[in-house]
C-alpha cells in the first residue's frame, strides 16, 4: 500500500541553567502533535549517545515513555547553582502518521517542551509525583508543512521569563515510507531502560501502523518522496561540508544505478563534486551520491498501480537508506553538527525576524544653532528656522502610526517558510513588538550648513566593516603593551532606574549571555534604594562599584591565562543611563574610558524633562519635588539652579561621556510617557525648534554637545543606532499605567522579545 510516515528526531545535547529562580530536580518532557488534529507523535527510537556526567546524588531514575500522552521524559537531574551545565546527549525519534490527510499533510506539527520541577529535598515516590504534576513552564515550536519533507535545524529552548534556561536542541525531519522500521516491543509507561552510552531502544511500534485508512493519491506521495530524497541528500552534503566530515556513500552510489530501471519516470541529474569530501569516494561514485532526482510527473498518471507502487517502493528504500545514513553520521559527529546548525541558525536570525523590524538609514544632523548668530537678530531667526526640520506633527505620534500600519500588514501575512517557528513569537505575530531601526550615519563634527534635520535614504546596509574599531579606539595605557596571547576580558554593567532593583535588566543580560557566554556581568547594586538623591553622588557610587569589579576580574585573569584586552560595556534603564554618564564623568573612571565598547540606553532621559508633554506625569514630578524634595527630580526638570547653564544636565552634556564608546544604541518607545521621546533618542523636539528663548537655546546647546561626542573624529566608524520599540498595547487595557505611559516604560523590563530581535540581528555589537 502507498503509506508514508513523518519521522522527527529531537536531539537534546545539554541543559544550561541560565536564570532559574529555584534549586531542585528538573526534567524535560517532550511531545508532539499535528496542529489542527488530535493525532499525536509516538516515540519510536531512543539513543543515548553519552552517559550524563553527573554524580550519583545528582541524577534519579531513568528516561520514560508515557503511553497515555505519547510523551518522552528525560532522566531527572538536580540543579544546584547558576550557569550549571547538564549533558544529556540523547536522541528521541517520533513518528506521525498522515492521519486524515490525502497525500501530503497540510498541517504543521507542534513540538512541545515541558519543564518539570520538584523540590530539591524530595526523593522516591514523592519526587516522581512532583515531576508528573503540572509543568513549571512550557515552550512550543511549530514545524511548518514545508519543513516536513526534510529539515535539519538548531532549536534553542528557553521556556519563559521566570524559568530562563538554554536547552541545546536540534531537530531532524524526514518523510519516510511506512513499514521501513522493524517493529519491536513497546516500552511501558511504568518502566524505563537504563541509559547506556551509545545504546538505543526502539519502542512503541503502534505508530508504525498508524497510517491513514482513507484513499490517498499515490502520485502525490511519489512526488513527496522525490522531494524528501533530494532535500535529505542536499542537507547531507551541506552537513558534511559544514563540519568537514566525510559520509560513507559507497553503497548508496551503487543504488543510484537502479534509477535507470524506472526511466523515463525518474531521471538522475548527476551533480558536481563540492569540497574535499570527494576524497572518500571514487569520482564517479561520489557524483552519483550527490545526484538529484527529477520526476517526469506527466507520465505518472499513465502508470498502472503496480508500476506506480514499484516506483514508490524503490524511492522509499532510497530515502530510508539516506535517513539511516544520516542517523549514523549524526551519532558519530553530534557535537560538530550541533555547532554547525547553531551557527547557521544565528546567521538566519535577522532574516527570519525581519518581519517585525523596519530598517532605515539617516544622516547625522548638522549643528543646530550657528554660534555666530544672535538669536535676537531677525535674519538669525530665519536662518535658524530654515535649518531645522519643520515638524507639523508630533514625531512620537508619527512613529506610533508607522508601527501600527506595519503591525496591520503583519496581521494579513501568511507566514509559510521552512524555519522552525518559536510560538512565543509566531503564535500571534501581530502582537509582537515592532522595532524600527534607524542607523545614523556620521557627519562632520562642526558645520554651518542649512541642510534639513534628517534626510531619509535607502534601507540600512549590513554593518560589515562599519563595526570595525577605528585607529583611535582601544587605546593602550601609557607605558604598557598588550600581550598577543591571553584572554579578552568582556564586562557588561547593568544599571537600574528610579526606585529599581539590581535584577531589573536580567532579561537583556540573559540575551547577552546567549550571544556571548564568556562575558562577566555586574548587576549594579550600589544605588539600590538610593535613587532619590543627587545624580553626582549616584554616579560616584557606581564608578567605585565598577572599578572594584573590573580590578577584581583583571587580577583574576592576569593570574591565570593573562590579560589581552578589556571591553567594558554598559546597559542602563531610565535614569540609570544618567547615573552611567555621571559615573563616566568621574575622574577615577578616566583610565578605563579607553576600554568602553557598547552602550545600550533603554529609555534614558538624556536631555532631561525640559520639554515634557505628558501633563499627568509632569504633575507627579511636581508633587515629588514639593512633598519629598527629591534632588534627582529637580535635576531632571532643570530646577536645581536658577541659571539653566549651571544645572546638572547642562554641565553633564559638556562632559565627554559618550565619545569613547565604540557602539551606541538608543532604545525608545513612542508609547513610553515616563521619558520624553526626543530625550530618549537625543534628538530635536518640536517645542524646542520654535522656542527662541534662553530655554530653547540652552536645550539646543545640550543637544549639540551630546551629538558632537557621538560624531567626534576619534570614532569615525562608530555604530550609532536609534531603535524605536512599539509594543502591542491591546492587552494592556485602560488603566492608570497606560494613561500615564508607565506600561511601556516597564515593558522594557518585563519583555525580552525586542532585545532578542535587536541583539541577534546585530550580534557583532555584543561580542
Amino acid at each position: 500500500m502507498f503509506k508514508t510516515i513523518q519521522e522527527i528526531g529531537v536531539y537534546i545535547h545539554r541543559f544550561h541553567n541560565l536564570d532559574l529562580f529555584q534549586q531542585g530536580w528538573y526534567q524535560i518532557k517532550i511531545s508532539m502533535r499535528y496542529e489542527d488534529s488530535d493525532i499525536l507523535g509516538t516515540p519510536t527510537r531512543v539513543v543515548q549517545y553519552e552517559a550524563p556526567e553527573l554524580g550519583y546524588d545528582d541524577i534519579y531514575g531513568v528516561w520514560r515513555i508515557d503511553d497515555r500522552d505519547n510523551s518522552f521524559s528525560a532522566q531527572p537531574f538536580r540543579i544546584k547553582y547558576a550557569r550549571q551545565d547538564i549533558l544529556l546527549s540523547i536522541l528521541i525519534s517520533f513518528t506521525l502518521s498522515p492521519g486524515k490527510y490525502e497525500g501530503l499533510p497540510t498541517s504543521a506539527v507542534i513540538l512541545k517542551f515541558e519543564l518539570m520541577h520538584a523540590p530539591i529535598t524530595e526523593y522516591g515516590s514523592e519526587l516522581q509525583a512532583s515531576l508528573h504534576s503540572s509543568p513549571a513552564a512550557v515552550h512550543e515550536f511549530r514545524i511548518p508543512p514545508k519543513a516536513l519533507l526534510g529539515l535539519h535545524s538548531y532549536c534553542p529552548v528557553h521556556f519563559d521569563a521566570f524559568h530562563v534556561v538554554l536547552v541545546d536542541v536540534s531537530i531532524h525531519v524526514s518523510l519516510l515510507k511506512a513499514g521501513s522500521h522493524t517493529p519491536s516491543s513497546k516500552v511501558p509507561s511504568h518502566s524505563g531502560s537504563k541509559a547506556i552510552a551509545g545504546g538505543s531502544t526502539d519502542g512503541s511500534s503502534r505508530a508504525l501502523g498508524q497510517v491513514a485508512s482513507v484513499v490517498v493519491k499515490p502520485h502525490m506521495l511519489v512526488k513527496a518522496l522525490v522531494d524528501s530524497f533530494n532535500t535529505l541528500l542536499e542537507d547531507l552534503q551541506k552537513l558534511s561540508e559544514g563540519i568537514n566530515g566525510a559520509i560513507d556513500m559507497t553503497e548508496f552510489a551503487s543504488r543510484m544505478d537502479g534509477i535507470n530501471l524506472f526511466h523515463p519516470i525518474l531521471k538522475a541529474n548527476i551533480g558536481t563534486v563540492v569540497g574535499d569530501v570527494s576524497e572518500e569516494l571514487p569520482q564517479n561514485d561520489f557524483e552519483k551520491a550527490t545526484a538529484t532526482l527529477e520526476l517526469q510527473s506527466g507520465l505518472l498518471l499513465t502508470l498502472s498501480d503496480d508500476d506506480l507502487f514499484n516506483v514508490f517502493d524503490f524511492l522509499g528504500d532510497q530515502v530510508f537508506y539516506l535517513w539511516n545514513n544520516f542517523l549514523n553520521f549524526h551519532r558519530a559527529n553530534n557535537r560538530k553538527i550541533l555547532k554547525y546548525l547553531r551557527d547557521t541558525w544565528a546567521k538566519d536570525r535577522r532574516a527570519e525576524w525581519s518581519i517585525w523590524m523596519v530598517y532605515s538609514k539617516v544622516e547625522m544632523p548638522h549643528h543646530y544653532l550657528n554660534s555666530g548668530i544672535d538669536e535676537s537678530s531677525k535674519n538669525g531667526v530665519h536662518k535658524r528656522v530654515s535649518s531645522l526640520l519643520k515638524l507639523n506633527d508630533d514625531p512620537a505620534q508619527i512613529a506610533a502610526t508607522r508601527a501600527e500600519l506595519h503591525r496591520r500588514s503583519i496581521a494579513q501575512m501568511k507566514i509559510n517558510n521552512r524555519f522552525i517557528q518559536d510560538m512565543y513569537i509566531f503564535g500571534d505575530p501581530s502582537r509582537i513588538p515592532i522595532v524600527i531601526v534607524e542607523r545614523v550615519m556620521n557627519a562632520p563634527r562642526r558645520t554651518f550648513s542649512e541642510n534639513s534635520y534628517f534626510r531619509n535614504v535607502d534601507v540600512i546596509d549590513k554593518l560589515g566593516s562599519q563595526t570595525g574599531r577605528s585607529s583611535e579606539a582601544g587605546k593602550k595605557p601609557c607605558g604598557t603593551s598588550q600581550p598577543q596571547k591571553g584572554r579578552e576580558l568582556k564586562i557588561v554593567v547593568f544599571v537600574h532606574g528610579f526606585q529599581g532593583h539590581h535584577l531589573d535588566l536580567r532579561l537583556i543580560r540573559n540575551q547577552w549571555l546567549l550571544i556571548d557566554p564568556k562575558i562577566d556581568f555586574l548587576m549594579s547594586e550600589g544605588n539600590e534604594e538610593k535613587t532619590s538623591g543627587d545624580f553626582r553622588e549616584m554616579g560616584f557610587r557606581l564608578a567605585h562599584e565598577v572599578i572594584s569589579f573590573v580590578k577584581k576580574k583583571m587580577d583574576k585573569v592576569s593570574r591565570t591565562v593573562g590579560l589581552r584586552n578589556i571591553k567594558l560595556s554598559f546597559v542602563g534603564h531610565s535614569i540609570g543611563n544618567i547615573i552611567i554618564r555621571a559615573a563616566l564623568a568621574e575622574s577615577i573612571m578616566e583610565p578605563y574610558l579607553r576600554y568602553l565598547n557598547t552602550y545600550v540606553s533603554v529609555s534614558g532621559p538624556h536631555l532631561g524633562y525640559l520639554y515634557s508633554s505628558n501633563s499627568l506625569f509632569n504633575s507627579g514630578m511636581w508633587l515629588l519635588k514639593k512633598l519629598k524634595s527629591t534632588v534627582c527630580i529637580h535635576q531632571l526638570t532643570f530646577t536645581d539652579d536658577p541659571d539653566l547653564k549651571k544645572t546638572f544636565f547642562y554641565k553633564l552634556s559638556q562632559q565627554k561621556t559618550l565619545e569613547n564608546f565604540r557602539h551606541i544604541i538608543l532604545l525608545s518607545s513612542p508609547q513610553d510617557g515616563y521619558v520624553p521621546y526626543h530625550s530618549a533618542r537625543i534628538e530635536l523636539c518640536q517645542a524646542a525648534s520654535w522656542d527662541y528663548s534662553k530655554k530653547g537655546k540652552v536645550f539646543l546647546e545640550m543637544l549639540n554637545n551630546c551629538l558632537d561626542q557621538i560624531r567626534a573624529p576619534s570614532s569615525e566608524q562608530r555604530v550609532f543606532m536609534r531603535c524605536d520599540v512599539n509594543f502591542d498595547t491591546s492587552s494592556y487595557g485602560k488603566n492608570l499605567n497606560t494613561i500615564i505611559g508607565r506600561a511601556a516604560h516597564i515593558e522594557f523590563l518585563e519583555s525580552d522579545t525586542f532585545a532578542k530581535f535587536i541583539m541577534w540581528s546585530f550580534p557583532e555589537l555584543f561580542q
